[in-house]
């Protein structure tokens, strides 16, 4: 009997549960995509580890204007126990540019820095296009564009020239994207002998990564400082690149609940349909109320038929809505080129909402036609 009368006014039908349907969609898409999201970044994490830390000058207002790590705080660094692989750069005091007819002030935001051959490993990295530093390029002028610097000369691929100081370095690689080491991405590294022949390098390191054994990071930690540079490790900051993206992580949830109370009211505006729907619905249906009153239907039933009418009408609503948000974040998540995830607690939630809402909009329209006289009703008709 709920579901006659919805058979009977299907656009109306149709029209009620829209609004239902642009909630529960609204909510799964946006929590679908902030978990997709998420989940990207714990796939990151996973793959790039939680394992590196990285010494660098301390800062500088406080420190003194001559902070410099020791030539050898590589090696240092290298020889503490649990760590497995280390890594520097030095900024070099030079402009890259494209070719020597472009102004020298004009950087584009591209740093060159000497590079050590154990860098790539220790960030765990990858080599899009071409190759990597090793003894025999690092003498030689050659250098390795980050995604972003490439990007920004104009660089697609290895064997190019690009202007660095006073001549030309020939691209032996370009780096694929580091999450872990945005400066990277915007740097073009040189092999540190060649740094120090061509670009007048000091060989004092900028920054010290280190990749170390899981249960060694918070010991490694301690011990940094003082093992880059053991005269004044008070001038040595030790910082964890996977913290940004940890605490990135942790935050998806902020945006995604001013956007979850969005769908809310538009869950709300659907529910108010809903009632809207049902109490046109009470004052249309009065004859066969009335009829059915006569026939020996009690109060109870009548109300039972007009919630359960209530029911389905949003429960289609819901169900069109969690394949609306489901399909959204899919086409977001393929685009994206992130994992596509729709937790199953939204589902339910979102699902179960609908049902409340059905329930709330059903009730007042529900007693009502449950009061009608079956003599006024049938008269009226």
């Amino acid at each position: 009997m709920g579901s006659s009368g919805l058979r009977t006014r299907p656009l109306r039908v149709v029209l009620s549960a829209l609004g239902i349907a642009i909630g529960i969609a609204t909510m799964i898409a946006v929590v679908g995509i902030s978990a997709s999201s998420k989940a990207q970044l714990l796939e990151q994490l996973d793959k790039l580890g939680t394992n590196m830390l990285v010494a660098s000058p301390g800062d500088r207002m406080f420190a003194g204007d001559d902070v410099k790590l020791p030539k050898d705080a590589t090696g240092m660094v290298g020889r503490i126990p649990g760590v497995r692989d280390v890594g520097a750069t030095g900024d070099l005091k030079e402009s890259v540019r494209r070719t020597d007819r472009i102004d020298k002030d004009i950087t584009g935001g591209i740093t060159p820095r000497a590079a050590t051959e154990g860098l790539l490993r220790t960030l765990r990295g990858s080599v899009a296009d071409g190759a990597w530093l090793n003894r025999a390029t690092g003498r030689y002028p050659s250098v390795v564009l980050g995604s972003v610097a490439a990007e920004r000369l104009g660089i697609t691929r290895a064997g190019q020239q690009v202007h660095i100081g006073d001549r030309y370095f020939t691209v032996l690689g370009i780096l694929a994207p580091m999450p872990l080491a945005p400066e990277i991405e915007r740097s073009a590294l040189v092999g540190w002998e060649a740094a120090a022949t061509y670009l007048r390098f000091d060989g004092h390191p900028t920054s010290v990564y280190e990749r170390s054994d899981d249960a060694s990071v918070q010991r490694v930690h301690g011990l940094m400082a003082r093992a880059a540079n053991p005269e004044n490790p008070q001038k040595v900051r030790v910082s964890d690149p996977s913290s940004s993206l940890q605490a990135k992580a942790a935050t998806q949830g902020a945006f995604t609940n001013l956007l979850l109370g969005l769908g809310g009211v538009a869950l709300l505006v659907g529910g108010v349909g809903v009632a809207n729907t049902m109490i046109i619905s009470v004052l249309e249906r009065r004859h066969e109320i009335g009829l059915r009153r006569s026939l020996g239907a009690t109060r109870g039933q009548v109300r039972v038929q007009f919630v359960t009418e209530s029911l389905l009408l949003s429960a289609l609503g819901g169900a069109s809505g969690l394949v609306l948000g489901s399909l959204a974040t899919l086409l977001y998540a393929r685009f994206s080129g992130i994992p596509w995830v729709v937790p199953l607690w939204a589902v339910a939630g979102g699902f179960g909402a609908t049902l409340a809402i059905g329930t709330v909009a059903g009730l007042y329209p529900a007693i009502r036609a449950a009061r009608l006289s079956p003599t006024l009703a049938l008269h009226a008709a």
